[in-house]
């Protein structure tokens, strides 16, 4: 969601958001503040210092009428050199789809603004097709359901409403990304005062599949508590920790932090799973019972089992994985539907395998290009133009 900008609604030009950043802010989270290592903040507060002193003053805020605060958003929109283009976005509270940037928007009192209530999922659009639309829309029905959000219409409905969104968008390669809220109302703890939650959905323009990164990428253990399994298995829009740990990966010249559970074992990524291939050419994956259950993880899952035929793995399984035996393994990787699937050569100090990219690692990248490209009917979706 950071990669979108909320900035105005000409109903109610008084309710401005002019960062998505707010989305990240988790009520739920304040029980932790005190647990983040005391480098992360110390090095999170020193930036921050820096960018404040980097500031432009502003001396005097003009007062604008909605024309001219929706002409200064189209003249913002146009200065954005940003890599992903936004083509197209659906809002249940302007009731239809837009194709313009400026107009983008969603109010500010929606609490999934300023109280994080609500949930979000993605698909890839592939050569013209949605890829795994069907199982993504389930975990995103099942992720409102766990955060008490009522949808404003019924699965059938929203997915048609996604697919016309893709359509009236033209794009053929990028990303499906959706959001249901409790909705906008008030500024209360309780969306009890919302009138409706509301559904929102934009189509990015970007490079998926992404290539396969076959260098490999090192990873480290966060210290940012991971999010309790009540939290962590619903995709919501609290992405406070997952960011915190990406940063602090990207601090110390990593691509990821990689969490672990309560009892100590592997738990996931900031916004990836993760899998090993053992010595003994057995895929392992940590169980999905206390983290996000992943489309893609359990889509490579399936394909894995040619693998097996092939005689390239001796096995597949869904099971608790310990630090130590994560990191003598053969093979590490890292999966999701943004990266599809990463080689892992470093975990902390200790080199994965060969310290190169796995061949079964790179096995299971091709057969999930594939699968994106020219799978089955159950997970390519066709989108009319």
């Amino acid at each position: 969601m950071a990669s979108i900008h909320f900035l105005l609604s000409q109903n109610q030009p008084s309710l401005l958001l002019l960062s998505s950043k707010l989305l990240h802010h988790s009520p739920l989270l304040s029980s932790h503040r005190h647990c983040i290592h005391p480098r992360v903040s110390l090095t999170i507060s020193n930036q921050s210092q820096q960018r404040l002193d980097s500031k432009t003053e502003v001396s005097d805020v003009p007062l604008l009428s909605c024309s001219e605060a929706i002409e200064r958003l189209k003249t913002f929109r146009e200065s954005i050199k940003g890599k992903q283009q936004y083509l197209a976005m659906y809002s249940s509270i302007f009731g239809g789809i837009t194709t313009d940037p400026a107009a983008m928007v969603i109010p500010m009192d929606d609490h999934m603004v300023h109280r994080g209530h609500g949930v979000f999922d993605t698909a890839a659009i592939i050569d013209g097709y949605l890829y795994e639309l069907d199982q993504h829309l389930d975990r995103f029905l099942r992720s409102a359901s766990l955060s008490k959000i009522d949808p404003p219409f019924d699965r059938g409905s929203i997915r048609k409403i996604l697919i016309q969104t893709v359509s009236a968008s033209k794009c053929r390669k990028g990303s499906l990304r959706y959001w249901l809220s409790a909705g906008p109302g008030d500024f209360q703890l309780s969306p009890s005062g919302c009138h409706q939650s509301s559904l929102y959905a934009i189509v990015i323009q970007d490079l998926l599949p992404a290539p396969l990164n076959s260098r490999g990428v090192k990873v480290v253990t966060s210290s940012i508590p991971i999010k309790p399994p009540q939290f962590a298995t619903a995709k919501s829009v609290n992405y406070l920790p997952n960011v915190l740990s990406k940063v602090e990966a990207e601090e110390v010249g990593a691509f990821a932090g990689i969490w672990l559970d309560s009892d100590g074992f592997v738990a996931e990524g900031p916004n990836m799973n993760v899998a090993f291939v053992t010595k003994q050419k057995e895929l392992i994956m940590p169980h999905f019972d206390k983290i996000l259950s992943g489309c893609t993880a359990k889509r490579v899952l399936t394909l894995a089992e040619c693998l097996v035929k092939e005689g390239k793995l001796q096995g597949i399984r869904v099971r608790n994985v310990t630090v130590d035996e994560g990191k003598k393994a053969d093979e590490m990787m890292l999966i999701g539907s943004g990266i599809l699937i990463y080689p892992v050569v470093q975990w902390d100090e200790q080199v994965i395998g060969d310290g190169k990219e796995g061949p079964v690692t790179e096995a299971l990248f091709n057969l999930i290009v594939e699968d994106m490209k020219s799978g089955p009917s159950t997970v390519r979706i066709p989108v009319s133009y």
